[in-house]
């Protein structure tokens, strides 16, 4: 639930920064969540005393889980200049069905009907949740197959870093997901648009600074969801992070809007309060099932 609620308030101002004029890039943007990735790790570290497991089989699963991960925030970025979000993001929300799949073939996870129920709920959510009025055409299909690497990275994460806590330390996970982040920032600075860059590009408060304090929730969330993954199944923490989250940020997306005077009721939010429903209902089945187990 922590998770839920660090990236709840994270989706909920992460836009901010490229909004402003001149804008922060969300290619930036990467660049600084992977640098506020390093103090949390650390700590993490420091927590345990230090003791990094560095055999093969744990450096291998660490950088995999960090390619995995950021590998998608990057592939997002190409995907949303192809295709617009009510299109992208319903479709990534699907993500935690590779997760469960996986978990029920390789783990052999299971759950009871209610967890079930819970699950399908809170994949219905997901999709409800991220569900945006059209506001424009999908540039071809390209954005489909790049949509669905972005589902199988996150979708595979997750149940890579249940299967991971089984052999080896949460802090040591983090810590290798944070170092392949730190490799792929030269990939997001080559995808940065450099034209006039001084001009251009927000380097002000509300640019590298406030998105260091925004992604810092991000990177904490993550390193909550590795140890999440620790005590919980995946076929639950995967669905219910996937749907609590969403809920954090519409609630507070709609209480800025009102509060803005710009809160103006349409289809788009029906659907998004159903989302709501579904969610806050997957979460309390999901919750009650992981204290059964």
């Amino acid at each position: 639930m922590l998770t839920v609620a660090s990236w709840g308030v994270w989706g909920a101002y992460i836009d901010y920064p490229a909004q402003q004029t001149p804008p922060f890039p969300e290619t930036l943007g990467y660049v600084v969540w992977a640098l506020v990735m390093i103090p949390p790790s650390l700590l993490a570290l420091a927590i345990v005393g230090w003791k990094l497991e560095y055999d093969v089989k744990s450096v291998v699963f660490g950088c995999v889980l960090g390619l995995l991960g950021a590998s998608g925030q990057l592939i997002l970025f190409k995907t949303l200049r192809l295709a617009p979000a009510y299109l992208v993001f319903p479709y990534i929300a699907l993500s935690p069905v590779v997760t469960i799949v996986l978990a029920l073939i390789f783990a052999g996870e299971r759950t009871t009907a209610k967890g079930w129920i819970g699950i399908a709920l809170a994949v219905v959510a997901g999709v409800l949740l991220a569900y945006q009025p059209p506001k424009g055409e999908a540039q071809g299909l390209l954005w489909v197959l790049l949509a669905s690497l972005v589902l199988l990275a996150w979708g595979v994460q997750g149940f890579i870093i249940s299967y991971a806590n089984r052999t080896m330390k949460a802090e040591s996970i983090f810590f290798y997901m944070m170092l392949t982040g730190l490799f792929l920032i030269p990939a997001a600075l080559s995808m940065t648009d450099w034209t006039h860059f001084r001009t251009a590009i927000n380097w002000g408060f509300t640019g590298p600074y406030l998105t260091a304090m925004i992604q810092i929730l991000n990177a904490v969330g993550a390193l909550l969801l590795v140890y999440a993954y620790r005590y919980g199944k995946a076929m639950i923490v995967s669905p219910l992070t996937n749907a609590g989250a969403p809920v954090v940020t519409a609630v507070i997306s709609l209480l800025m809007a009102w509060q803005a005077h710009e809160l103006v009721w349409s289809s788009a939010k029906t659907v998004n309060a159903v989302g709501i429903v579904a969610a806050v209902a997957a979460a309390v089945l999901m919750a009650i099932e992981g204290e059964k187990g």
